[in-house]
């Protein structure tokens, strides 16, 4: 005979050391016995959603709801079930439904503001994550979420004090200290940000948004990244400007300006990507292909300037245009390798390809027509890129 108690017990903690298919034959051979056990059907639903079988995950989740549907528990597990799934309008419902019946359980808080999360709600998530945080003070995760919800509201102040409580309340949760580097970043201190992110990779070496942070923060730590960075985001343009053009002609200045700019932030994001790889205490954050293309980035800037010396040196326009289109292949690049969206990549760096064709022509040929029109549309591919990454968006990551 199998006790519940312990049975279910024992599966809490397979789940809680990552093996979800131990868990699973532990709540079978409960629910053989027991098949009406509401626990057993709730925490059978995370087993199998945890092993990637969705279906029948649901179905163990709706079957404890059906067994018990004025005790919160089964609607609990469910949200969790639903959220982990993806199906982020069910896991609402459900986690409502338990909050209805026990809105005193503070976890069933931190599972609304997740899926407030996912909906990128910021304001939901952090009132959520406030409740919950009223009912548990000690809760590191809902504190941290709270602190993420404040950074993404823009309360840089709150955020840090918020997330300083989490890793008070929890120096081991990688959680908390992932929302104190957000803060920090958000409040313009990239050194204090490394160090919290590079404590996230310590606690959980697969956190790799942590990683990707970890990079910017290193980089935002350039002070010349930083103003370049800064006036880039700040200087974007708008494709409506386009129709002014015809009345006010002094209007190009502002674009050439602004791509200029975002150009002159490129080569310096290529420069410190490129100076991080070689670093032993960085190296292995940039392995792959953010330094290859800073790599290539740098000897487009190289081969340019020299083409255009030796153009401006011989007296050949042409030749120097096409050393200026070459160095200014370094927009179209460095937009098609931050584009998220694989599809969207994939068209950016074609795009970056026909320009090249088109500055190896002009070297060849000395032309100075296509040189300079090649020029033209590699700095205005800032513009090509904001239209593409707007229809090819990339998929959302799991919160």
């Amino acid at each position: 005979m199998v006790n519940a108690s312990d049975a279910l017990e024992r599966g809490r903690l397979l789940l809680q050391l990552g093996r979800p298919a131990d868990a699973e034959r532990e709540l079978r051979g409960l629910l053989t016995e027991q098949p009406q056990h509401v626990g057993g059907h709730a925490l059978l639903g995370l087993a199998l959603v945890q092993q990637g079988r969705t279906e029948e995950a649901l179905e163990e989740s709706r079957e404890a709801v059906r067994l018990a549907p004025d005790h919160w528990m089964p609607h609990y597990m469910s949200g969790q079930v639903h959220h982990r799934a993806g199906r982020i309008d069910e896991a609402a419902r459900a986690t409502v439904a338990c909050l209805a019946l026990s809105p005193e359980h503070a976890p069933a808080w931190d599972l609304l503001a997740r899926v407030h999360m996912k909906r990128r709600d910021w304001v939901q998530t952090a009132e959520a994550a406030s409740r919950g945080l009223a009912l548990d003070p000690q809760d590191s995760d809902l504190a941290s979420l709270l602190a993420i919800a404040q950074v993404l509201l823009g309360r840089g102040d709150q955020a840090r004090a918020t997330a300083a409580q989490a890793v008070r309340n929890n120096p081991e949760s990688a959680l908390a200290h992932w929302a104190q580097g957000n803060a920090a970043l958000a409040k313009g201190d990239p050194r204090s940000a490394a160090d919290s992110f590079r404590e996230v990779l310590r606690l959980d070496p697969g956190f790799d948004a942590a990683r990707d942070s970890l990079v910017d923060a290193l980089k935002q730590r350039n002070p010349l990244h930083r103003t370049l960075s800064r006036l880039r985001e700040r200087f974007v343009g708008g494709w409506w400007l386009v129709f002014l053009l015809p009345a006010m002609p002094p209007l190009i200045a502002v674009f050439v300006i602004i791509a200029l700019l975002h150009w002159a932030a490129w080569i310096a994001e290529s420069w410190t990507t490129l100076r991080l790889a070689r670093g032993k205490a960085t190296r292995l954050l940039f392995e792959g292909p953010a330094a290859r293309v800073s790599l290539l980035c740098c000897g487009l800037v190289a081969a340019g300037a020299a083409l255009l010396g030796l153009g401006i040196g011989l007296g050949l326009a042409g030749l120097g245009s096409a050393g200026a289109a070459t160095m200014a292949l370094v927009t179209p690049v460095q937009e098609a390798a931050h584009t998220g969206s694989p599809a969207g990549r994939r068209i950016l760096y074609g795009w970056a390809v026909l320009l090249a064709a088109a500055a190896l022509a002009a070297v060849v040929t000395a032309a100075f027509p296509p040189a300079l029109l090649a020029t033209y549309a590699a700095l205005a591919t800032i513009w090509i890129a904001a239209g593409v990454r707007k229809i090819f968006r990339p998929r959302e990551a799991a919160v």
